[in-house]
């Protein structure tokens, strides 16, 4: 076996596909320590900018002592069991009133959501049709749902409609599933238009807003919000890895749904609940950026600077939000680039295939709220 694993690697660095864990520590100014080297990290989800901010850390630990169960470091059940603690309530009922008052559910991780929820409401005799670049736990979710699954072309919603013409009748149920912004490309769904295809075809609509939720709507809900279309969505799965900083995700949807996903979906069953102090975390930091709309206009005024810079260059850029591609092609070339920008005191990352199409490997630059007009200045000066 170790013979088999070891030509395999090999395989991959003659492709320049080969990857390693990096030893990376951030400071609250959003900089990080790669390499024995200060950088500023433009390779982070934190993208408001909070995540080791030290104010939001003293309030949150300050009432330790009048309120100690909501710092347990354990939950040791899950949370059909023993693990369902008042913390969970909480921000659930937060969560629930946030999206107008339809039901929530609270998840590990948003790839425990994704693969949960639809190997457990589609099965045979069911079709998912998803973008063509939805993240991997979708793609994994979908099979081991057993469902029919065919792939669209990316945002492309003529070959949707055709799909729906071509499939409603012959299933059970069709499920349509996207992203509302995509993590590699940086682009926003149109999803007024696939909420249109929905009703027309009365199929089920599910939205994942990992990229989204915390820096798009009036609260901060997500793309649907913004786009005005959140109660026309089926299930939204939200992450909290990302904007809020902290760990897990949850579902928005309908009472029956949730009762039927608590009763069958089997990644969030047989594991370990989520201790107490990382969902009362959540729930402080996501009563914080209801209210960050400042924050939110800021990261897409830099965004959309970094992104302009990159085209007045002649260079290929993409996407439309915080997320920010510089498309170079080859791995190697996306490698010696990223070498360049880390020499100069940037950090950024080489992605390369499978996580995206075969040349057209790339830097992602993913912004923070915390990021100056001068910080894009020193990016565009690096190119």
């Amino acid at each position: 076996m170790k013979e088999f694993l070891q030509k395999q690697l090999d395989a991959l660095k003659e492709k320049s596909q080969y990857r390693n864990l990096k030893a990376i520590t951030s400071d609250p100014d959003g900089n990080a320590c790669y390499n024995d080297r200060k950088m500023l990290n433009l390779s982070s989800n934190d993208y408001l900018g909070l995540a080791n901010n030290p104010d939001l850390q003293e309030e949150f630990f300050s009432d330790l002592k009048t309120d100690s169960s909501k710092f347990s470091l354990a939950a040791a059940s899950s949370r059909l069991l023993t693990g369902s603690h008042s913390q969970y309530d909480k921000l659930e009922a937060l969560l629930s009133e946030l999206f107008g008052n339809r039901s929530a559910l609270v998840f590990n991780s948003g790839y425990h959501a994704n693969i949960g929820i639809l190997s457990a409401i589609s099965g045979k005799g069911d079709l998912i049709l998803s973008d063509k670049l939805n993240h991997a736990s979708i793609i994994d979710g979908s099979g081991l749902s057993e469902a029919k699954l065919k792939r669209f072309r990316h945002a492309d919603y003529e070959h949707l409609e055709d799909m729906l013409i071509k499939n409603t009748g012959r299933y059970r149920n069709i499920f349509i599933i996207t992203e509302s912004i995509f993590s590699m490309d940086g682009d926003i769904a149109d999803l007024r238009r696939i909420v249109q295809l929905k009703r027309k075809y009365n199929a089920v609509l599910i939205v994942d807003e990992a990229h989204a939720f915390g820096l798009f709507g009036e609260t901060g809900c997500g793309i649907a919000q913004q786009q005005g279309v959140m109660a026309d969505v089926d299930i939204i799965i939200c992450t909290f890895g990302k904007s809020l900083c902290s760990i897990g995700a949850c579902a928005i949807m309908d009472p029956v749904t949730r009762d039927y996903l608590i009763n069958k979906t089997r990644s969030f069953i047989f594991t370990t609940a989520l201790p107490p102090i990382n969902v009362s975390w959540t729930y402080f930091m996501l009563k914080k950026i209801i209210t960050m709309n400042s924050r939110r206009e800021h990261l897409q005024l830099i965004a959309g600077k970094l992104r302009q810079g990159i085209i007045d260059k002649g260079l290929i850029t993409a996407g439309s939000s915080q997320v920010v591609p510089l498309i170079v092609g080859e791995n190697q070339a996306a490698l010696d680039m990223a070498d360049k920008f880390q020499e100069a005191g940037l950090l950024v990352f080489a992605i390369r295939p499978p996580t995206v199409p075969f040349n057209t490997a790339r830097l992602r630059f993913s912004l923070t709220a915390a990021m100056t007009e001068f910080d894009i200045a020193r990016i565009l000066e690096n190119m």
